[in-house]
């Protein structure tokens, strides 16, 4: 992790291409839209894991009502 000194973080103002984050890049399409679709693959999973959970805690509650 590449850290900022004090000199370029406290009072200086950062040059456009430097300061605190030098070296670090914005990725290309190609790997941002990888990284995009896995992320949407992984919210779908997450919002199927959370529709199950509460169609289960639904026929629960009309199991026990029914009890």
């Amino acid at each position: 992790m590449n850290r900022c000194t004090e000199e370029e973080h406290g009072r200086r103002r950062h040059h456009r291409h430097g300061g605190c984050h030098r070296g670090r890049r914005f990725p290309d399409a190609e790997t941002l839209l990888r990284r995009l679709e896995e992320y949407q693959r992984d919210l779908e999973q997450e919002t199927a894991d959370v529709a199950d959970l509460i169609r289960r805690l639904k026929e629960g509650k009309t199991e026990t009502a029914s009890v």
